[in-house]
């Protein structure tokens, strides 16, 4: 990925949101929803991230796109005039930017009117960007149904007459009608039985390759993430703890989190199933993080260090693949085996 093209680089970005207490409502705290992360996306590429109910990933995606406002840190996308932050865009600037950077929502039954015909729900980005013609609207989202292996007659239909992946294929017809470059697949398809996520994973690979589209794919279904992505981040309590090539992630798990997770993954191949890990104990708030490595109270190999020193997200060269890991207990394994030739 060293010589792929840059499009969306963040350097330390935090969201938090204030606990408010009182009548007069003061600050008291703050969720630290996402924590100091930073990362590159590269164009043409799908980037999984995954973690548990909570960990950030949501919270991410939305900071990206400007649906919820970052509390610090830089977000620059590449544009055709170069490089530059999402979050000091001005109105008009960002609006032309979100022709760029699209969502497909998790749940498809809730980002539909229900009172809206599917071609009333398509038709208003059109008209946002400057289609001005309706004969000429229909004809796009006509074509976009098509895209998506939908009949064009279906534009007159409301929502209630859909199957769920039939709506979440409108959904992502939706995101596609501004010639998006990016688009944020949030939990696209964890509302979905078994038989449709594959059809609509197998949709979003194929609109992948014909519109060259780059992917943040978020979720916490650790088989499908393994299918579709190039790429995987691994979040924990706001924070990036591994990231790596997908193949390079599933052969050598270093985290203890990630093991944990991946331990987790059903497999029907007998020469492929793994002990599970049990982690215990509950996911620490966001808002009273524990000291030092956030995942220390579950970790089974705690050191001194953990409970007080916060690890940095180090690149390793792991039989020839970059491999990025937060981890103490990592480090000094590494270490060990470097020394011992």
């Amino acid at each position: 990925m060293e010589n792929k093209e840059v499009l969306l680089s963040l350097k330390n970005v935090k969201t938090y949101f204030p606990v408010k207490k009182g009548v007069l409502k003061k600050t008291v705290g703050h969720v630290k929803a996402v924590d100091d992360i930073s990362i590159d996306v590269y164009k043409g590429e799908t980037l999984g991230l995954v973690g548990e109910s909570g960990c950030g990933k949501t919270t991410l995606g939305k900071s990206i796109l400007q649906l919820v406002k970052a509390t610090d840190g830089t977000m620059e996308y590449k544009f055709e005039d170069g490089m530059k932050d999402l979050r000091k865009l001005p109105g008009s600037e960002l609006d032309n930017a979100r022709k760029k950077l699209q969502i497909v929502f998790q749940d498809p039954h809730s980002s539909l009117n229900p009172a809206f015909t599917i071609f009333q729900s398509l038709e208003d980005p059109l008209k946002k960007f400057g289609v001005k013609d309706r004969e000429e609207r229909r004809k796009i989202i006509g074509d976009l149904l098509e895209a998506v292996n939908m009949r064009r007659e279906y534009m007159d239909r409301y929502p209630h007459e859909f199957s769920g992946g039939q709506r979440q294929r409108i959904g992502i017809a939706r995101a596609l009608s501004v010639n998006p470059e990016l688009i944020v697949c949030d939990e696209a398809v964890s509302a979905l039985d078994v038989s449709i996520q594959a059809q609509v994973l197998n949709l979003l690979k194929k609109l992948k390759e014909e519109r060259q589209l780059t992917y943040i794919f978020i979720t916490h279904d650790l088989s499908v993430v393994e299918y579709i992505s190039d790429r995987i981040a691994v979040m924990y309590l706001g924070r990036i703890v591994e990231l790596a090539d997908a193949d390079e992630l599933y052969r050598n798990k270093l985290h203890p989190y990630t093991q944990a997770l991946l331990s987790a993954i059903f497999v029907a191949e007998p020469d492929r199933k793994t002990n599970r890990i049990i982690l215990e104990g509950d996911v620490p708030s966001p808002s009273k993080p524990p000291s030092g490595c956030t995942f220390h109270p579950r970790c089974s190999y705690c050191m001194e260090r953990c409970k007080t020193e916060k690890p940095e997200l180090k690149e390793y060269d792991i039989d020839g693949s970059k491999h990025h890991v937060a981890c103490h207990y990592v480090d000094e394994q590494i270490e060990r085996n470097v020394k011992n030739g």
